[in-house]
């Protein structure tokens, strides 16, 4: 991956906040709190999971896709890396 320190921040940032919350939900099970805010909390988490996957795509669009200066042949392999990982998330 070739992110700016910027983007790499905020990328780790997010994976540290997803570390965190996944955390509290081990806290919460083991402590047998509510279904109920065990599973508004893993609604939580998949959220942010699904927004981490998020950044990560438009950065691989914006540096493996869009980038005027890639020969076609590896912003296709770009494109095909990104077709099998969302066909594998999307499972």
């Amino acid at each position: 991956m070739t992110h700016t320190v910027r983007e790499k921040a905020k990328l780790i940032n997010r994976v540290r906040r997803l570390r965190g919350q996944v955390e509290g939900l081990e806290r919460m099970l083991e402590e047998e709190k509510s279904h109920t805010d065990v599973m508004q909390l893993i609604a939580g988490i998949r959220g942010a999971m699904n927004g981490l996957m998020n950044e990560v795509i438009e950065d691989h669009i914006r540096f493996h896709l869009q980038a005027a200066d890639l020969p076609q042949s590896e912003r296709d392999e770009g494109a095909a890396e990104l077709i099998d990982i969302v066909r594998a998330y999307l499972k």
